[in-house]
């Protein structure tokens, strides 16, 4: 028997990072969260612990930093296939770079009904993502852009159903043919191209998300995942699949008799655990090859 190394990579986790665009009275402000990984050759530095070939983390971290000052932060996606073809570039050994970021939302503080031009207060929704991959160089490069958001938390009071599921003998639940329907929606998708107005994009493909939410009657959440994914898919031809991790947030009506009220779907116990978990892809039957796309991205099917 023999034992060697299998796979590896190493980074800087989690670099926060905020840009702030002061050319104009009206400053602009980006708060990034920001991971890199690298992957290739390290094999003597975990054998032996030699180092020649190893970039160290606390460069990853100045490099993003620097970056954002030098190159600038436009679209999270395009800022990390601009920081993963540094790392491919700097580091000899490498053969792929996974750049991660998240990006959170700051709205302009409204003062007598004016947006300021330089107070924000932080936004309480979802959280913008991105997992950029770079592999290669010159003509063998390679670069895939899996976009998403997490933590978009959506709710319909009615318009869901839940009957007509397999039943044993441990079976409690009861069949409902109006339910409140609610989620923390995770979302992934990935770009068949990385030439894509990336910001554009994604506000058009989270109001693609919300309306169907909101619009489709739903008898399941497997089924309006589904429905989610394929008008994405039919209204953004240069996405080749998305992905989606959906906890059900279980709202369960809460008994009054013993109060001698009547409850007809008004008040709800909102349970935070257990949950039912539902994770689906919705793909393009001619999807592109994802590659290394979904290498370590955690969480999904």
């Amino acid at each position: 028997m023999s034992i060697v190394l299998g796979a590896n990579q190493y980074g800087k986790a989690e670099n926060r990072l905020v840009r702030v665009y002061r050319g104009t009275p009206q400053h602009e402000i980006h708060d990034l969260n920001v991971s890199s990984a690298l992957r290739g050759d390290f094999s003597d530095a975990h054998i032996s612990g030699d180092q020649a070939a190893i970039l160290p983390t606390d460069t990853q971290k100045n490099t993003v930093y620097a970056l954002a000052k030098e190159q600038g932060v436009r679209s999270i996606e395009e800022f990390g296939l601009t920081l993963g073809d540094h790392f491919i570039a700097h580091t000899p050994k490498a053969t792929g770079a996974r750049i991660e970021i998240e990006e959170y939302f700051w709205d302009r503080i409204n003062v007598d009904g004016v947006p300021h031009d330089h107070a924000f207060v932080r936004n309480g929704g979802e959280t913008r993502t991105t997992v950029v991959t770079v592999e290669g160089r010159g003509a063998e490069r390679r670069a895939w852009v899996v976009s998403g958001l997490k933590d978009l938390v959506v709710a319909k009071t009615t318009g869901s159903e839940f009957w007509g599921f397999l039943t044993d003998e441990y079976t409690t639940l009861q069949e409902t043919t109006d339910r409140i329907l609610a989620t923390s929606l995770v979302a992934r998708w990935r770009y068949d191209s990385t030439e894509v107005d990336f910001d554009k994009s994604y506000a058009q493909i989270r109001t693609v998300l919300l309306e169907q939410f909101a619009t489709v009657h739903s008898y399941a959440l497997q089924q309006t995942l589904y429905t989610m994914g394929k008008a994405v898919l039919t209204e953004h031809p240069d996405v080749a699949e998305i992905r989606f991790k959906a906890p059900n947030k279980h709202h369960f009506l809460v008994d009054l008799s013993p109060f001698g009220d009547d409850n007809p779907g008004e008040v709800f116990y909102a349970a935070d655990r257990p949950y039912g978990l539902i994770e689906a892809a919705v793909e393009r039957d001619d999807a592109s090859d994802p590659g290394s796309a979904w290498n370590t991205v955690p969480g999904f099917c």
